[in-house]
């Protein structure tokens, strides 16, 4: 989930929403719910795909806010997933967030299951995607963790993210991998600049891989531009994850309620990876109801440039509250 810049700022103290229900209210205590409900109708592109009916989201979200002073606040999230419930036949439910934290003027800081600082970077506006990650940092070292520490300060200009995912779980402290994420954004004059590392490191701490990315994206008004790229940096070097990426993507108001978007994504993998580059590609088209634009329809149609790869397609519906 990427956010712009304007939501972006200390997004993470603050749980208004334009979809969410305010439960209770009352002494400085504020109980807000929402939730994402996504049905879809997928064909993945690739080679002798079948289609089928898929959750994603089926999500419900918690927020709880304590004003503590006039520049202080407590918060903390709980999300619920249901979408491997309802795809697969053993699926279970899964607490996707849970964490807290407090705000102080316009620095927030936060600790539990939540996204790292990365999850900001990117600007592909695929609906799914099919044979490619989002970005470098999604294929390497992930984009949430169990175990975070998370920062973000909100300077007016620009918006700072820092997170730390701890390598410890309960008493062992090698039981798993651990990164260290930083994000920057900022906007000048309708142009948005972002840059994000990662720094992921494998249990018992002798192999890292390094990822990097940069993004520019603007705002034309009816019409956006953006392009990313991502680069990531294995210390073994035969390791699929020696690898960039880069994302361009623009979209377009059709009219008030309709939003067209476009993009492709080329992965490109180091001379000594045993891996094909490939190039997928898509176009999406969004009609929200102008009565309750929380509710919305959808389609999309996508391939890649592998051979034999057959296009992919989806429609459905979405309905947030």
């Amino acid at each position: 989930m990427k956010k712009t810049l304007l939501a972006l700022a200390v997004s993470l103290a603050s749980v208004s929403s334009a979809s969410a229900a305010t439960i209770y209210e009352n002494a400085g205590l504020t109980y807000t719910v929402n939730g994402d409900i996504q049905v879809q109708l997928r064909q993945k592109a690739g080679i002798d795909r079948d289609s089928d009916i898929e959750f994603d989201d089926l999500e419900l979200k918690n927020y709880v806010t304590y004003e503590l002073d006039d520049a202080t606040t407590a918060f903390g999230r709980i999300d619920f997933g249901f979408k491997d419930l309802a795809n697969e036949d053993d699926g279970k439910a899964e607490l996707e967030e849970a964490y807290l934290g407090l705000k102080y003027n316009n620095i927030a800081v936060s600790f539990g299951k939540r996204p790292t600082a990365s999850d900001e970077f990117g600007v592909e506006k695929a609906i799914e995607m099919d044979g490619a990650d989002e970005d470098r940092f999604d294929a390497v070292g992930g984009t949430s963790g169990d175990d975070v520490i998370h920062a973000e300060f909100d300077l007016d200009t620009v918006t700072l993210l820092a997170s730390y995912e701890m390598a410890a779980k309960g008493s062992d402290i090698n039981s798993k991998d651990h990164h260290f994420d930083l994000f920057a954004t900022t906007e000048l004059n309708g142009l948005e600049l972002s840059a994000a590392f990662q720094q992921y490191t494998r249990t018992g701490g002798n192999e890292s891989i390094d990822t990097y990315g940069i993004s520019a994206a603007y705002d034309f008004g009816m019409f956006e531009l953006a392009a990313d790229y991502s680069s990531s940096d294995d210390d073994i070097e035969t390791s699929n994850l020696n690898a960039s990426q880069y994302n361009l993507a623009a979209s377009f108001a059709a009219n008030s309620d309709t939003t067209v978007a476009f993009g492709v994504t080329d992965t490109s993998f180091d001379s000594n990876v045993n891996e094909e580059d490939f190039m997928e590609y898509y176009a999406n088209m969004t009609y929200k109801f102008p009565a309750q634009p929380n509710v919305s329809v959808f389609a999309e149609v996508k391939n890649t440039d592998l051979d034999d790869s057959d296009m992919g397609y989806l429609a459905g519906m979405r309905v947030k509250f």
